[in-house]
């Protein structure tokens, strides 16, 4: 099997490079992955952006503002009730807990900082260790189920009776790179988890497409002879 790095070089020839995506605060990425809920990207950023420019990113506006204007924002995904519950719930946990400021998790290690992030609501520790790299503040590549699947049919990581034991593998893998630095683990995630979304799928992958398909054993296994 191919060093990871090779893997994701493929795969960029495939998708082309993928563009950095932009630098926020810690906050704004708790309130972005709770700003809507079971929609896409773009619409969870059309969120995010129409909570900056209604309501404000800081918690004290977020507390201030009225249920059917967090609601009106998170009505781009379905329940928006619920996730005007969480994006209040942030703000409060964030006054009460970290004086209105999550950067200070920077200075944390980063299995403290991990666990500060699962306290606040939908963030467990795959997407705590998402945010803390798209966040720039530690160096790990917490891929999301996209991009675990990958992994685990290439069979770089065994697949386990619960998804929190296949995630511990996948750390165990990951772990000797995350000395490469956040462009390139960035780089990784974006590529593992668009090849998920697109062409490795949960259900009827596209193997026809996938330029993986010699070292993958889900391939070996499944294609017919």
């Amino acid at each position: 099997m191919q060093p990871l790095g090779q893997i994701v070089n493929r795969l960029a020839r495939v998708y082309g490079e993928p563009a950095a995506p932009p630098a926020r605060t810690l906050l704004d990425l708790v309130l972005l992955e709770n700003v809507a809920y079971l929609v896409d990207d773009v619409g969870r950023g059309r969120a995010f952006d129409a909570l900056r420019a209604r309501i404000g990113l800081q918690p004290a506006q977020i507390l201030a503002a009225p249920d059917e204007a967090l609601e009106a924002v998170a009505a781009e995904g379905i329940l928006p009730r619920s996730q005007a519950d969480k994006l209040k719930a942030i703000a409060r946990l964030a006054v009460d807990e970290f004086d209105g400021d999550l950067e200070a998790l920077r200075t944390w290690p980063l299995e403290k900082a991990r666990k500060a992030l699962t306290r606040f609501p939908s963030i467990g520790e795959p997407g705590a260790e998402k945010i803390l790299l798209v966040g720039r503040s530690h160096p790990v590549l917490g891929l999301d189920s996209n991009g675990v699947r990958v992994l685990t049919r290439l069979g770089l990581v065994r697949e386990a009776k619960s998804y929190a034991a296949t995630y511990r593998g996948v750390q165990a893998l990951l772990e000797p790179y995350r000395s490469n630095g956040f462009e390139w683990l960035l780089r990784a995630h974006q590529l593992l988890r668009q090849h998920g979304q697109e062409l490795c799928r949960r259900t009827h992958p596209r193997c026809d497409r996938c330029p993986l398909t010699a070292e993958c054993a889900y391939y070996a296994l499944t294609r017919e002879p």
